[in-house]
Order: structure tokens, then C-alpha cells, then sequence
């Protein structure tokens, strides 16, 4: 909220830049006419205008940055040249002559039918849109270090929301610029002077900006100075994008009631037609399902939930085969190397999965659901209607009781009575210890890292040297040696680097994959400075040793005694290591 005060404050302060001069005209033009049919459509017009053409020049900018490092400089380039227009207005100007010379035309356009007595509020719009071609370019270069850091440090919806507010600010001062009249004209050019020095300042400021970037003196000064700042924004972002996943043992989601009673309709079966590619199957369809009890199960095969949650899925898929249930595997990536197809294949292989599995890569079926978790389960009933949900592990008594009554209700005959499977989990699939699970989830990319604590913090998208500090607190994380830290991984460039973390919890895993040539990488786990013994995960020796040779989760840590707060090291003796995330059981 705070934010979007100081963006719409800061669009009221537009008024006093000397770029607002040629807005002005427009504006005090209709002052004179009622301001319901006349002045607010115009300015709603700019407000939107100047909305879509920030945002476009955002995104875009986001884009360039993305693309790979040689975006990086571009952005910086486009950076300069706008410091160069807040300092040399000319150069501003002959940028900007396209976007004006269409402006006119549309005004003069609107000018006619006015004056053919066709204006009104469809005439002041057209010349508040025309107004904002003329606008928005020339706020352009005083937004430049906000979108340059939108390009750098990456767009979102909250950048858009932080740009409409800058317009609505902006448009309230135009508003009483309307309502004043020509003694705001006259008032503006006794504040030129104050103007240009806040636009010159803004220019130097900008270029030095630009400076200790390129020399790599501080990656996060545009960040900083800018009103962007998309840290606490991305979040709702992460709500509506395919990149969370919810609490271990996350209650059921569901409008079931007590076991026999109706259950609700919450929609009906999406298409699957999204589906990337299949495995186990032909493809499926809705229609071909219909007669079917069908339960969705959305996964990803790195993901410590889904695998904790998958032996009770197998076990049902066998157990109702035969008496009409069908169980589809929707395979969602959350990671890049999930995408790839031969990995997904080996997983579902080691997994002994059978039943059909969706690939999912571009989340159309994910969206047809308006899904937002792994796992995720969907029950389906004979007629192709969604009758239930589950997010998240637990609750699997009542999952199944939900998949027999719908069974029941389509006139199949089941075996047994209606005790829930008995299951014997080890390994990743064993439950989590809620009552010691004190741990979150931690990614290590900088898109979503969180608790770093090595000493200058970290370097986005380039190789950089880091240390672990002497102490850590509960729940930080650092690096040792030379790293490259990307989007959603930490790349290890040097042999000898290290991860640590301070824990709280039975179980530890690291999402780990080796390098771009495939070798294994060699590594040696230590907790609390000494060797795992009894605490070693399935994937490392007692002594700790151990070896990443798949693009897989790594359960590396399980205690067998009490539990308690404790300092995990792991050691890579290879580099080209990419990690991804640690997860807790």
C-alpha cells in the first residue's frame, strides 16, 4: 500500500516537470466545458493510454533482461539513453516524434467533430488517448530508472498497479489544473526553474546509476532506488503462476461432508487435449472418460509432497483398476529439467508409476483445472463432474472414501469392506514428522531465495565468490566458493564449493542435478561438523559420501533419534553442480 501512495504522489509531482507542457493545451482547451462529459474522459483517456504504454515498454524491457546476459547490457544501454534524454530535453524530443506526430493526428481528428458539433464524451476520450500518446512518452524518460529496474530486476503485475497509480496521480493534477484554469499555466512557468533542476538531478543520478552497474559495483542499486521495488510484490504473482507448492500436510480443500453423505458438483472434467505428450497411455479425453470414477493428480517428480503423497495414488490406481477407477497423472514442472522428457521417464520408471501420466509442460491443464498446487488431487465422477479436491499431503482415509462412494454411485461392486489402505512408507515417501518440522521450504535461485546469509549477499546471473559465515541462525543458508546463481539454481563453477544450512527437522533433501555434460559430481555430507552415521539419507553413506548423477531430489539427511536444531554441510569435489531447493520431512 505504501508503494502505491509514493507511485501516485510521485504522478502528482509530474505536473512540475516542463515535459507536461505540451499536454497542457489539451487540457486547458476544455476547461471551459462540463467536466463530467468533458475533462474526465479526457483524462481517463491519458490514464489508460499511458498505463498500456508503460507497461508494454516494462515488459518488454523484462524480456531483453531474460534473454540472456547480452540483455543485461542492453538494458543499461536503454538505461543511458534515458538519463541522456532527462539532461538534453532535444534528444528526448527526436526520440520522441513518432509518438507525437500520431498523437496530433488523432487530436486533430477529434478537433473536427467537435467542431461539427459531433463531441462529447467519445470525442474527449479520443483526445485524452491522443493526449496520452503525447504524455506517455514524455513521462517516459522521468520513468526511465523505474522501468530500466522492472527490465533488470524483473517485471510483474505489481509493476502494473504501481504504474496505473503514477497515472492516476498524474491525472488528479491535471484535474485541477482543469479546474484552475490558466492561473496553473501561469503558475507552472514561475516552478520551471525547480523543474529542470530536479530533471537534471534525476539525469546525473540515473547515469551514475548506469555506471556502478556495468562495473559490477552493487547489482542491486536499481532496486533500491528505484520506487519498483518487486520483492514484496511478486508474491501475489506466485499466487496465480505455477510456482508453489503448500505446507506439508496441508488440510483437505474439499466440501465433502461425513462419509456417505451427497457430495457437491464443483465444476466438470477440462480438456486434456493440453497435454504435451503421454506415457503409459494413449492419449485420454474427457468424453472417453465418461463412465469412469477418475482421479487427477497433479505432480512433479522432484517434488518432496508429491512423493510422499504418490504410494497411497499407486495403491488406489491398482487396488479400484478393476472396478472403474481410472488414475491420471498430470506431470506440471516446477524446475526446467522437469521439462525434460527422458528425466519425467526415468521417474515415472523408478516410481514404478503405471497408470497414465499427462505431460504437461506448458500447464494447459493446469490452467483448465485453475489449479495453483502440487500435489493436487481431483475426483472425478462417472459423469465427468469434479465432485472433491485435496491439496497437499494427509487426509488419504477420506481420499479414499471419496473415490469409493463415487465408485458406488456409478453401480460398481467393490472388494473388501471399507477400511482405508494400510500402507508401509520408507524412503522419501515416508510421512513428515509435523511435530519437528520446523523448516520451510527453500529454493536457492535468486527468483524466490529467501534467509541468505553469506556476506554480500547475493550476485544475480554471474560467477561470484561467496563465504559462510561463522554462524548461522535457524533457518539461513549460505555458499562457500565460486557459484553462478540463476533464476531458479546455484551453479558451482569450481570444485570445492560448499552449501550449509540450520535446520530444524527429521528429514533434509536437496533438489540436485549434475552438470551440462552429464558427469556425476562427487560430494561429502557433514552435520554439525561430523559425519552422518546414523542420520544418513538413502542417497549418502554413512560417512556422508555420496554422488549426483540424476536431475532428481537427494534425501540427505534422516535422523533416528531425538530431533533437534542442527548445522547441515554438503561439499561438492566436481564442479558444474546445479541446486535447486531443499525440502524437509
Amino acid at each position: 500500500m505504501l508503494l502505491l501512495v509514493l507511485a501516485y504522489l510521485g504522478g502528482v509531482l509530474t505536473i512540475l516537470s516542463p515535459c507536461i507542457l505540451p499536454v497542457l493545451p489539451f487540457v486547458f482547451a476544455r476547461s471551459d466545458r462540463p467536466f463530467l462529459r468533458s475533462g474526465l474522459p479526457l483524462l481517463i483517456g491519458m490514464a489508460l493510454m499511458f498505463a498500456v504504454v508503460a507497461s508494454l515498454a516494462a515488459v518488454s524491457s523484462q524480456w531483453v533482461a531474460q534473454a540472456n546476459q547480452i540483455g543485461r547490457w542492453i538494458a543499461l544501454v536503454v538505461m543511458a539513453v534515458f538519463a541522456l534524454a532527462l539532461l538534453w530535453p532535444a534528444l528526448a524530443d527526436r526520440l520522441l516524434s513518432p509518438f507525437q506526430r500520431l498523437g496530433a493526428r488523432l487530436s486533430a481528428s477529434a478537433d473536427a467533430a467537435s467542431d461539427a458539433g459531433r463531441g462529447g464524451v467519445g470525442t474527449s476520450l479520443l483526445i485524452g488517448i491522443a493526449t496520452g500518446l503525447l504524455w506517455a512518452p514524455c513521462a517516459g524518460p522521468i520513468l526511465g530508472l523505474i522501468l530500466t529496474g522492472a527490465a533488470l530486476q524483473g517485471a510483474s503485475v505489481g509493476t502494473s498497479g504501481l504504474l496505473l497509480a503514477y497515472a492516476l496521480g498524474a491525472a488528479t493534477s491535471l484535474a485541477l489544473a482543469i479546474w484552475i484554469g490558466g492561473r496553473v499555466f501561469a503558475a507552472l512557468k514561475r516552478r520551471l526553474g525547480v523543474g529542470e533542476w530536479v530533471r537534471r538531478g534525476l539525469g546525473i543520478a540515473a547515469l551514475l546509476a548506469v555506471v556502478a552497474i556495468a562495473m559490477g559495483w552493487d547489482t542491486g542499486v536499481l532496486t533500491r532506488l528505484s520506487t519498483v521495488s518487486t520483492a514484496k510484490l511478486e508474491q501475489g504473482l506466485l499466487d496465480v503462476l505455477p510456482a508453489q507448492q503448500p505446507a506439508a500436510g496441508a488440510a483437505m480443500i474439499s466440501t465433502a461432508g461425513a462419509p456417505g453423505q451427497p457430495l457437491p458438483v464443483e465444476g466438470t472434467l477440462p480438456s486434456l487435449a493440453g497435454a504435451t505428450g503421454w506415457l503409459n497411455s494413449p492419449p485420454l479425453d474427457a468424453q472417453a472418460l465418461r463412465g469412469k470414477v477418475v482421479l487427477v493428480d497433479f505432480w512433479t517428480y522432484s517434488c518432496i509432497n508429491c512423493l510422499r503423497a504418490m504410494p497411497y495414488v499407486r495403491e488406489w490406481a491398482e487396488r479400484y483398476r478393476d472396478h472403474g477407477l481410472v488414475v491420471i497423472g498430470v506431470h506440471a514442472p516446477e524446475f526446467a529439467f522437469e521439462r525434460n522428457l527422458p528425466n519425467v521417464q526415468r521417474a515415472v520408471e523408478d516410481l514404478k508409476v503405471t497408470y497414465p501420466v499427462a505431460i504437461d509442460n506448458d500447464f494447459a491443464i493446469w490452467r483448465g483445472f485453475n489449479n495453483k498446487y502440487w500435489p493436487a488431487h481431483y475426483f472425478i465422477d462417472a459423469q465427468g463432474r469434479i465432485r472433491a479436491h485435496h491439496f497437499g499431503e494427509g487426509n488419504y482415509a477420506q481420499s479414499e472414501q471419496i473415490i469409493r462412494q463415487l465408485l458406488r454411485e456409478a453401480g460398481n461392486i467393490l472388494p473388501g469392506d471399507d477400511a482405508p489402505v494400510a500402507m508401509t512408507l520408507d524412503g522419501v515417501a515416508r510421512q513428515a514428522d509435523m511435530s519437528n518440522l520446523k523448516s520451510p521450504e527453500t529454493y536457492l535461485g535468486h527468483a524466490r531465495a529467501e534467509n541468505f546469509a553469506s556476506p554480500g549477499g547475493l550476485h544475480q546471473d554471474k560467477p561470484a565468490d561467496y563465504t559462510v559465515p561463522a554462524t548461522l541462525q535457524h533457518n539461513q543458508w549460505a555458499l562457500a566458493g565460486r557459484w553462478t546463481v540463476g533464476n531458479e539454481d546455484a551453479r558451482l563453477e569450481t570444485r570445492g564449493g560448499r552449501i550449509a544450512f540450520r535446520f530444524h527437522a527429521r528429514d533434509l533433501h536437496l533438489v540436485l542435478a549434475p552438470g551440462e555434460d552429464g558427469k556425476p559430481v562427487r560430494f561429502r555430507v557433514r552435520i554439525d561438523g561430523q559425519a552422518p552415521g546414523a542420520a544418513a539419507g538413502g542417497d549418502i553413506s554413512a560417512d556422508g559420501d555420496g554422488r549426483v548423477d540424476e536431475n532428481r531430489l537427494y534425501q540427505l539427511i534422516r535422523q533416528s533419534g531425538a530431533v533437534q536444531e542442527r548445522t547441515f554441510e554438503i561439499e561438492f569435489l566436481d564442479p558444474g553442480v546445479h541446486a535447486y531447493a531443499f525440502t524437509f520431512g
